[in-house]
């Protein structure tokens, strides 16, 4: 892991930008944490439009879990996006998922298997390289949460790292059924956040998937409203729920 940049904030968090390889992604630490006093990591996920474009988001919420709650938080940039290397499969199954939607197609497996599982199963081993490297500096502890981000991967590393204490994962992308399986699989504390009304979400499939975790301690929180209607109060209940489980 090597750090390009730093800078403090008034809240007294430190935002650091690193590169793994050819992976950007940024750190924010509170400034309570060290050697002695290490904070518990929240890995920050994101949908696939490049880390310049939801950074604004992505702060927001770091910043307030630092400084509010004493977590370390961090993020990386998926494959092909932001200034990564353009994925030319990617680029096509987005193609063919605007054009179903756009005709008003069923969304079927044949679109959300070359869409999501590749993704998948690039990300989720970049994700487990970056908790590598984060766990390895002093001043983060080893307790870890993750959260948001494309559903499907939170449910993958969920359910194949067992470093990943609790998740608060949200609802919203498309999951196919091999995921849906690997669910079941998923023992850790989890909130789901689900947007009812959600225009670019199936609601249905949405709920099959909570059904199908197997975590004995799991919390749906259902908001009215669309895609960016989610209520400010959830990002407290996602801090208190890392709270919980995290420290």
């Amino acid at each position: 892991m090597d750090f390009t940049s730093e800078q403090r904030f008034d809240d007294g968090v430190l935002e650091r930008a690193f590169t793994l390889g050819e992976i950007p992604g940024i750190l924010w630490t509170p400034a309570s944490a060290s050697a002695s006093a290490p904070a518990p990591l929240i890995l920050i996920g994101h949908p696939p439009l490049g880390l310049d474009k939801i950074y604004p988001r992505l702060v927001a919420r770091a910043r307030y879990y630092a400084a509010e709650f004493g977590f370390a938080a961090a993020t990386i940039e998926l494959p092909g996006s932001g200034v990564r290397p353009r994925w030319e499969e990617a680029e096509q199954a987005r193609a063919n998922l605007r054009r179903a939607m756009q005709a008003g197609e069923p969304v079927g497996d044949e679109i959300i298997d070359p869409l999501i599982l590749p993704l998948v199963a690039k990300a989720v081993p970049e994700w487990q390289t970056a908790m590598d490297a984060l766990l390895a500096l002093p001043e983060i502890g080893d307790r870890v949460g993750f959260e948001g981000g494309i559903i499907s991967i939170g449910v993958r590393l969920a359910a194949v790292d067992p470093r990943i204490a609790a998740a608060n994962l949200f609802a919203g992308s498309f999951v196919p059924n091999a995921v849906l399986h690997q669910a079941r699989e998923v023992t850790i504390p989890l909130q789901v956040l689900l947007q009812w009304d959600d225009e670019g979400n199936d609601r249905q499939a949405s709920l099959n998937l909570y059904d199908a975790f197997g975590s004995k301690e799991k919390t749906l929180h259902a908001n009215l409203g669309g895609h960016t209607g989610v209520p400010q109060f959830e990002v407290e209940a996602g801090a208190r729920f890392f709270t919980r489980h995290l420290k």
